[in-house]
């Protein structure tokens, strides 16, 4: 076997000399595999088309020429470039195999030696992203492969890629797409001196100009959102109040409970001013201990409920007092728990817990847990215990509906994944998923029969919401159908680049 050189050539030896590039036919090949793939190629690879190996094969040469290749190396470098996407004519997944099986195929008939085809099927499985260049060649194949990112074509070419994705499944919409090139940018890098040179300052270009469209997009979108939010939010809340519990005489905690106790002492109409007026109190604390925007949007929030109470003609529900203490909670804590995940809050007791909480050493749950212990303790000496323990199990459920709708639907789940592909995996978490990733250097293995036998593998955690552990488990077993996964719920997350809970 002959050695390899540091840029993953063979150096010739006695028994497998190699064959002098001037006795390979590189034209005669250049013109097959070309009129091969311009007949054969699916006329949906907008993007893995003849044109792209033509810009491939054309930046080789101009990098191999930069970083000072020989005429064998360069011829090398250039047949893999040829042949890196021509497996696209079998297969779209793991087509570099399939590159490298019609490089054996083909190659010999052309006057290349048996090195030469291996160390040419070792720089197109280099361009296997993620990429892991051993050399010069391999580097300069996988900077060649994706030079377009630090041109000026770059939105242009991105486009015919993203065709080709929506038409094989990979993508579904232009957002998604728009995450998974921003996520590949930031991932990726040039390894030749040459590349670095050329692509990598109008790749940073691009990578700002897609991120700052991102910010906008994002910004709109989230506004939308919170309106829409808040709004159902209000609603439903205000479905709670006026359907169930105002018309029975419930109390529930908090501000929304204290104005209720208001206007069942005073036997008046003016519940919507009470809501308001009890809450802007704690708006303007809020306004200075959270932030401007929290405050603003709670007012419009708080102001919107005071209307629908005011105007809108509510149906009474039921009289029957189970279902208005139960379903009375479940429907004002799903409004008050919408409106939180907008970043506002319906009822301020909250804001006075976050305030009192910086002067006391008490928690915000002790704190909210004495206030509305007043409450109750109120109601219960002026409309009786019965009410009272009604108007407990209102706030328990009102409570328990604004956790699930806060924190349900976000809760994390931890995945460890072993797999012989860990290396493919750990790429489609972070730059398709969008995941952090944490590996621990382990064994696999010690199967009954044969405990003795077991590789060195890497063991792949994770955090995904519940919402995406489906999405992720589909990710993984399209890269590795034996992959071992298994899922656990995690209590409490918080730090690295988990995604944050809606900020007040």
């Amino acid at each position: 076997m002959n050695a390899i050189n540091d840029n993953g050539v063979p150096e010739p030896g006695e028994k497998t000399a190699a064959v002098p590039a001037k006795s390979i036919d590189f034209p005669a090949l250049y013109n097959t595999v070309l009129n091969l793939l311009e007949e054969n190629l699916p006329a949906h690879l907008t993007y893995h088309n003849p044109a792209h190996t033509v810009g491939v094969v054309e930046a080789t040469e101009k990098l191999a020429e930069a970083e000072g290749l020989s005429e064998e190396e360069t011829l090398l470098v250039k047949t893999a470039a040829l042949f890196h996407d021509s497996g696209f004519l079998r297969t779209y997944k793991n087509h570099e195999e399939a590159s490298c099986e019609m490089a054996k195929e083909n190659l010999p008939a052309y006057g290349y030696s048996t090195a030469q085809v291996e160390t040419i099927c070792r720089i197109i499985m280099a361009t296997r992203l993620p990429n892991r260049p051993v050399g010069k060649l391999q580097q300069i194949l996988c900077d060649a492969d994706l030079h377009y990112v630090g041109t000026d074509h770059y939105f242009t070419t991105a486009e015919k890629l993203f065709y080709e994705f929506k038409k094989e499944g990979l993508v579904k919409t232009r957002g998604e797409w728009q995450e998974k090139q921003i996520l590949f940018l930031k991932a990726h890098r040039f390894f030749t001196p040459s590349g670095q040179k050329w692509y990598e300052e109008k790749k940073n270009e691009h990578l700002k100009s897609l991120s700052l469209k991102e910010f906008k997009w994002h910004h709109q979108h989230d506004a939308i959102k919170d309106i829409f939010l808040i709004v159902l939010g209000v609603l439903i809340a205000g479905l709670g109040l006026e359907s169930f519990l105002v018309p029975n005489g419930f109390v529930d905690g908090g501000v929304t409970g204290i104005s209720l106790l208001v206007h069942e002492l005073n036997h008046d109409n003016f519940l919507a001013y009470y809501i308001v007026a009890f809450n802007l109190p704690f708006i303007i604390a809020g306004y200075y201990s959270v932030n401007k925007k929290f405050a603003f949007k709670t007012l419009a929030a708080v102001i919107l409920l005071g209307l629908c109470l005011k105007f809108l003609p509510y149906p009474i529900v039921t009289s029957d007092k189970l279902l208005i203490s139960i379903f009375g909670g479940v429907f004002l804590g799903l409004g008050i728990g919408l409106t939180m995940r907008a970043g506002c809050a319906l009822d301020g007791i909250e804001v006075l817990a976050l305030y009192t909480l910086k002067r006391t050493s008490f928690t915000i749950t002790e704190i909210i847990m004495g206030m509305n212990i007043i409450i109750f303790a109120i109601d219960a000496l002026e409309f009786g215990l019965e009410p009272a323990l009604y108007s407990v199990l209102t706030y328990l459920a009102a409570s328990r509906m604004i956790d699930y709708v806060i924190e349900g639907i976000q809760a994390y789940t931890g995945v460890t994944i072993i797999s012989r592909e860990s290396e493919t995996i750990k790429h489609v978490l972070v730059n398709e998923l969008g995941r952090g990733i944490t590996v621990y250097k382990g064994e696999r293995g010690f199967l009954p029969g044969n405990f003795d036998v077991s590789n060195e593998c890497d063991i792949i955690f994770t955090l995904v919401t519940r919402m995406e552990l489906r999405k992720l488990k589909n990710l993984v077993y399209e890269t590795d159908p034996k992959a071992f996964v298994f899922a656990h719920t995690i209590r409490e997350a918080s730090g690295g680049i988990i995604k944050r809970k809606e900020s007040h």
